[in-house]
């Protein structure tokens, strides 16, 4: 993809207003699945933020479902403003047959606007990350492919400067990158001007093996203390900024133009989704170098002496409450996540369990790396992001950390701890008045 959505995007508050007081959904379900009865015959429209692939390969997989499903029609709704946009159309009720959840969709809004497809119960032996949009014990949504987190790399250039394993804590991390400043080439890339990059240390939850962190991350008053989550992940990235290890002029970033970089190897790695990992070689292959040279490592901390990355579901794909063909539509959205090999294609994790891990991240699990899923929160469902707007810290966004970024490098006021320390105390207020 050409780039993530794993935030809310800009407007979001907005939308977020705008879909608590919607009524363009049907009232929520109490049954554990939707009523998908009737033939797979007819036509459905499927609502795509995909739109590179709208008239390339999406119709290719159409053609091949519309074969094993005589008389159906699947049409694609590309949708480049994806997340705005299909917000708008959920609060007029015509959002098509089959679409991708927008973020802005609170868990306890999905049953107003999606099918259930089933109890989380029924459908974990059969799909990943089916936790990750449900509510209440029911799936509203199968994702179309997953991604592991962790450093694009360029490893050739990484081996140029003496260093061949991810190494295994951020110490020996920015040791990697000193030497490879070495080399001529720019260790490490922020992305800090497009922003969302930045969120990617929000993504390193693994890090520590701990299954409840997701549940456990809002009853911490104080994660940037020395040792916490926070404080390794945010603190990397503080450290690797104020020894002169990133880009000299984090302003003039560009993403577009970051690929080439890290392809050639101008630029050594960036923190991104395993989804990155073809996007790069792809560059690489464009600029005549050689896309063998692209990598993914682990975030450089290790716990009980191995790694860990968390692995999580990209866009989920779900039956619209209000579509006219729900048993095409659920057959479509079964019949893509498990038989179309779309995440093959993207080089994704299959939703399917028991279909293999695409090639990179073989490579990756070699590394010694553990994946883990990290299931939501229950009891403390929804706390996080109360105690974030409560806060005002964009714990998923790029706000909070393009200042680190600027107090590292000498354009704001602070240091590290002075800064952990202010947030610490917003976070600490936030999260009383919403725990209490």
């Amino acid at each position: 993809m050409t780039n993530r959505r794993r935030f809310i995007g800009i407007g979001a508050l907005t939308a977020l207003a705008l879909l608590a007081g919607c009524t363009g959904g049907a009232g929520g379900d109490d049954s554990a699945a939707g009523d998908f009865s009737g033939d797979v015959k007819g036509e459905i429209t499927v609502l795509t933020n995909r739109t590179d692939l709208v008239t390339t390969k999406l119709p290719e997989y159409a053609k091949k479902f519309e074969v094993k499903y005589p008389g159906t029609k699947v049409t694609f709704e590309g949708v480049t403003n994806y997340e705005q946009d299909v917000t708008t159309q959920l609060s007029g009720g015509d959002y098509g047959d089959v679409l991708l959840i927008p973020n802005t969709v609170a868990v306890d809004q999905l049953g107003q606007f999606f099918e259930p497809l089933g109890t989380v119960d029924e459908l974990k032996g059969k799909y990943r990350f089916i936790d990750e949009k449900a509510y209440d014990g029911k799936v509203y949504g199968l994702s179309l492919g997953g991604v592991a987190n962790g450093f694009v790399v360029n490893k050739r250039v990484f081996a140029q400067a003496g260093v061949t394993a991810p190494p295994k804590t951020p110490e020996e991390f920015l040791a990697a990158l000193k030497a490879v400043a070495a080399t001529g080439a720019t260790p490490f890339y922020t992305n800090y001007k497009d922003g969302w990059p930045l969120s990617f240390f929000n993504s390193q939850r693994a890090i520590l093996n701990d299954p409840k962190v997701n549940e456990n991350f809002p009853a911490d008053a104080q994660p940037w203390q020395p040792g916490k989550l926070q404080h390794i992940t945010d603190g990397l990235l503080f450290d690797i900024v104020k020894q002169g290890l990133s880009e000299k002029d984090p302003l003039t970033t560009n993403w577009e133009g970051s690929k080439p970089m890290l392809g050639t190897g101008k630029v050594a790695s960036m923190l991104l989704g395993s989804w990155a990992v073809p996007q790069m070689r792809d560059a690489a292959t464009a600029a005549g170098s050689n896309p063998d040279d692209i990598a993914f490592w682990p975030f450089p901390h290790q716990t009980g002496g191995k790694f860990h990355a968390r692995i999580e579901g990209d866009y989920k794909g779900a039956v619209s409450k209000n579509s006219a063909n729900k048993a095409t539509a659920k057959a479509w959205l079964e019949w893509f996540v498990t038989e179309s090999g779309f995440a093959a294609d993207q080089q994704a994790i299959p939703t399917a369990v028991g279909q293999p891990l695409p090639k990179a991240l073989e490579d990756f699990t070699a590394t010694g790396v553990e994946l883990l899923e990290l299931p939501a929160a229950a009891a403390n469902s929804g706390k996080e992001d109360q105690i974030i707007k409560e806060s005002e810290i964009d714990l998923a966004g790029p706000i909070y950390r393009q200042k680190l970024v600027d107090i590292a490098r000498g354009a704001a006021k602070g240091d590290k701890e002075s800064y952990f320390a202010e947030l610490n105390k917003r976070w600490s207020a936030a999260q009383s008045t919403v725990m209490k």
